[in-house]
């Protein structure tokens, strides 16, 4: 019935904090959340998530229900400072604890190879960079689109810094605004440069505006392959048609900040089915983009277990099936992570 179904897949593998991970261990996959991040600069209350014990009894919640691999999408300007040891005073880790270069901070990395090993997870980091009012546009001037390419394509080939763990996907690279800024559209070119030499996915950060199309249309003109990109955000955009014009062109349409709450819940159910009606579920991905106090169980959120329980049984009561069901966390994933 869908366009991309459950058959044959090949050998695939995506690079995670532990090492390669063959695409048929992927399982059920959170395609869009950050573990430990510092987004105090536009959330100074609540953007902070360092606390190495809630963080992992929130991740092993999702791991408790099944699920297998979270992807974190937390780029270098938010790391510095988020994890529990910053600067290794405890943990004995005396790497750096600020992202430099544009490079993710090392004990942000090595507190979550920690969280892997001890939950039980696969976790794929991101890179690349952020959006306004994060990129750092002094050292962006100074590096160069060419540069920004080298940085992220050693970050996928060789490592992150000097910690040997090498990220699995590009991302989440975004537009603050509903448009494309100078310093943003270079940082998009720099991840299609890096795609292309490399073959990871792209993930971006299109909230509010229906901003994706222009983020797609600059990456495929510098080169990226649509199958490979990921809009992410999309339902915050109530905009049905914007849903199937991207899934048209090609990308994965990311409905990515599903936290509770019935009219929101409801209203994405909604924005699912018509992709559904539309025959273009095999474009869609689930997830919860996790980054604030408040998204966790323990203050009143959702966490990491709301696309697998509460949201899920809501599509089934709209008339989803369990293959469907499969599709989106499992099969989309696993696709848009390694092509296979």
């Amino acid at each position: 019935m869908w366009p991309f179904g459950t058959g044959e897949i090949s050998m695939a593998t995506v690079s995670t904090v532990l090492g390669e991970v063959d695409a048929t261990e992927l399982g059920m996959t959170l395609m869009h959340e950050h573990i430990f991040i510092n987004s105090m600069r536009e959330e100074r209350a609540t953007g902070l998530l360092n606390d190495y014990e809630l963080m992992k009894s929130e991740v092993a919640a999702f791991a408790a229900l099944g699920g297998r691999t979270i992807v974190d999408l937390t780029t270098a300007e938010l790391t510095s400072g988020a994890s529990p040891d910053p600067v290794g005073r405890y943990s004995g880790h005396r790497a750096t604890g600020y992202a430099e270069d544009g490079v993710r901070a090392a004990n942000n990395v090595f507190h979550l190879t920690r969280l892997a090993e001890e939950v039980g997870l696969n976790i794929i980091l991101g890179t690349g960079h952020y959006r306004d009012p994060f990129i750092d546009r002094d050292w962006f001037d100074r590096a160069g689109a060419e540069r920004l390419a080298e940085l992220i394509i050693r970050d996928l080939t060789v490592g992150i810094g000097e910690t040997g763990v090498r990220a699995g996907i590009i991302g989440e690279i975004g537009a603050d605004k509903w448009y494309v800024s100078a310093a943003e559209d270079r940082s998009f070119r720099a991840a299609a440069a890096a795609q292309k030499a490399t073959g990871a996915a792209v993930s971006t950060h299109s909230s509010r505006w229906p901003i994706g199309m222009d983020q797609l249309d600059i990456l495929i003109e510098a080169g990226a392959d649509p199958r490979r990109v990921i809009i992410g955000h999309c339902d915050t955009i109530n905009i049905p048609e914007y849903h199937e014009d991207l899934a048209r062109r090609g990308a994965f349409v990311q409905f990515d900040t599903i936290r509770g709450g019935q009219f929101d819940t409801r209203r994405r159910v909604e924005l699912v089915m018509n992709l559904a009606r539309k025959n273009l579920l095999g474009y869609l991905l689930l997830s919860h983009d996790v980054c604030s106090r408040t998204h966790l169980t323990i203050d009143g959120g959702g966490g990491y277990i709301l696309v697998p329980t509460g949201f899920s049984d809501a599509l089934r009561q709209a008339g989803l099936g369990q293959d469907e069901l499969d599709l989106i966390l499992i099969d989309n994933p696993r696709r848009a992570l390694t092509g296979a």
